[in-house]
C-alpha cells in the first residue's frame, strides 16, 4: 500500500522542497529494509554476486527419459548467503546434493518443511553434503522475501542467494522448481530432478550421491 499527499493541498516553495526532502530519506529508509528482507532488525542480501567456474550443464528437458548431464562435471558457484556470508558450492568435494527453490513457488513451500522435518529427524548422512540456492527471487512475487521465508521453515541448510540473472540456477540446467541435482565424489553429475519429493526419493538421490549411480 503507498499513502498519497492530497493533491488538493498547495504548498509554498518552501514547504514543498521541505516535502520533497522528505519524500527521498523516506524512500531511502524503504530501500534500505526492502533490501534487507524486512524489518526484523536481522540483514538478509536477497540477491547475491555470483560466479560460475566451469561448464554449464545442460537444461534438464521435459519429459526425457535420458538426461544428456550425466557422467558430465558441475560447475563450480561461489557467492554469499542469504545472510551475506562467503559461500562456495565446490563439485568434486564429496558426494553431493544441490537444491534449488523459488520462495514463490508453492511446490518448494511444501518441499523445505519437508526436507526440514527429515533433516531433524535424521540428521544428514557425514558423507553427503546438501546444498541450497534461493534462485528466480522476485520483490513482486508472492512470499518475498526468501530469508523470511526460510528462517520461518526452520530450514537448516545455509542458502546461497542466485543474483538478479539466475546465473546459478542456470548454470546447473534448471528448469522447474523445486530442482535437484546429485553428484558423485568427483563431482560429476549422477541424477536431476524436479518437483515435490517424498522423504524416499530425497533419500534416493543421497544414495544416488553416496554411490554414484541413479537408483
Amino acid at each position: 500500500m503507498t499513502t498519497r499527499p492530497p493533491s488538493t493541498v498547495k504548498r509554498g516553495r518552501g514547504s514543498l522542497y521541505g516535502a520533497l526532502v522528505a519524500l527521498v530519506i523516506v524512500l531511502g529508509i524503504v530501500a534500505v529494509v526492502v533490501s534487507r528482507g524486512g524489518s526484523s532488525g536481522a540483514t538478509a542480501f536477497e540477491f547475491g554476486t555470483v560466479s560460475v567456474s566451469g561448464s554449464p550443464l545442460p537444461t534438464l528437458p521435459d519429459g526425457a527419459t535420458t538426461d544428456e548431464a550425466v557422467g558430465k562435471s558441475a560447475p563450480a558457484i561461489t557467492g554469499t548467503t542469504l545472510s551475506g556470508t562467503n559461500e562456495a558450492i565446490t563439485p568434486g568435494s564429496g558426494p553431493m546434493l544441490v537444491m534449488f527453490v523459488a520462495h514463490w513457488c508453492p511446490h518448494c513451500q511444501r518441499e523445505v518443511p519437508l526436507i526440514t522435518s527429515w533433516l531433524k529427524a535424521s540428521g544428514m548422512p557425514t558423507d553427503v553434503t546438501l546444498r541450497a540456492v534461493a534462485t528466480a527471487t522476485s520483490k513482486t512475487l508472492p512470499n518475498y522475501p526468501p530469508s523470511r521465508w526460510l528462517s520461518k521453515a526452520t530450514f537448516p541448510i545455509t542458502t546461497l542467494a542466485d543474483d538478479v540473472a539466475n546465473t546459478a540456477a542456470m548454470a546447473y540446467g534448471l528448469n522447474a522448481f523445486p530442482y535437484f541435482v546429485a553428484l558423485d565424489k568427483d563431482g560429476k553429475v549422477v541424477t536431476r530432478a524436479t518437483g515435490e519429493l517424498t522423504r524416499s526419493q530425497f533419500e534416493g538421490l543421497i544414495g544416488a550421491a553416496r554411490t554414484g549411480k541413479a537408483a
